[in-house]
């Protein structure tokens, strides 16, 4: 059972920076996928940002594109979502998650193709 743990949320200002931390107590495989999800009150679990342990070409959300920035330690085996010009609509809690097998440049958008789900992290952005 792999067991992921975010860290770095917080409460921050409309135009500011946060950056997020998913440590993984595992990798299922090295093309296994390492994604962002985020989750506003009273909205679906949304897509933020995805990219493969192996490396290879991150996948964004429009709507955090050119603003947030995803990377992987493999030697730490954690992920890091880096946030800039933060707005107050990117306001949610914020999700890591891994899948047990590969996924295409499709899936790797879907909740459902992923297998394990750290508990999140909330990240608030005023006005």
């Amino acid at each position: 059972q792999v067991q992921l743990v975010e860290s770095g949320g917080g409460l921050v200002q409309a135009g500011g920076s946060l950056r997020l931390s998913c440590a993984a107590s595992e990798r299922t495989l090295s093309s296994a996928s390492m994604g962002w999800f985020r989750q506003a009150p009273g909205k679906e679990r949304e897509f933020v940002a995805a990219i493969r342990w192996s490396g290879g070409v991150p996948y964004y959300a429009d709507s955090v594109k050119g603003r947030f920035t995803i990377s992987r330690d493999n030697a730490k085996n954690t992920v890091v979502l880096q946030m800039n010009s933060l707005k107050p609509e990117d306001t949610a809690v914020y999700y890591c998650a891994t899948t047990n097998g590969v996924t295409t440049p499709f899936s790797v958008r879907f909740r459902t193709s992923y297998d394990y789900w750290g508990q999140g992290t909330q990240v608030t952005v005023s006005s």
